[in-house]
């Protein structure tokens, strides 16, 4: 077996798969920021000038990458109107391409669970 992929590792990974995906949209990067924890992961403009906060969460295959924490996320959103700045989510499943909850390994193939950027609406309710 090879090293198992830490949680920095795989969160790397996964912000590799939609920096890329931003970039085919034509999304223009301002910031990165790459640390766990820490948001968001990618500030980006569009051709119009508007400024788009990109969330990115990794987790692990069968969990559901698209669910993420409402209440933490509302007060994000909030931060996001004050910046005139739109949210954009992005939740990516990786997972061990021969066992159910197994570690990903460094150089190996892996599952990957991508279903595309949410747009996710900062007006309040």
């Amino acid at each position: 077996m090879g090293k198992a992929l830490t949680e920095q590792e795989l969160h790397n990974l996964a912000m590799n798969h939609v920096g890329k995906d931003l970039e085919q949209r034509g999304f223009e990067f301002i910031a990165i920021n790459s640390k766990l924890k820490k948001h968001p992961q990618f500030v980006c403009i569009d051709k119009n000038k508007q400024y788009y906060f990109v969330i990115v969460r990794v987790v692990i295959l069968p969990d559901n990458p698209n669910n993420y924490d409402i209440v933490w996320m509302e007060a994000f959103k909030k931060h996001a109107r004050e910046q005139d700045a739109k949210v954009l989510y992005a939740g990516v499943g990786i997972g061990n391409i021969d066992q159910e909850k197994a570690p990903i390994y460094l150089n190996q193939d892996y599952l990957l669970e991508y279903n595309g950027i949410q747009v996710l609406d900062t007006n309040l309710n």
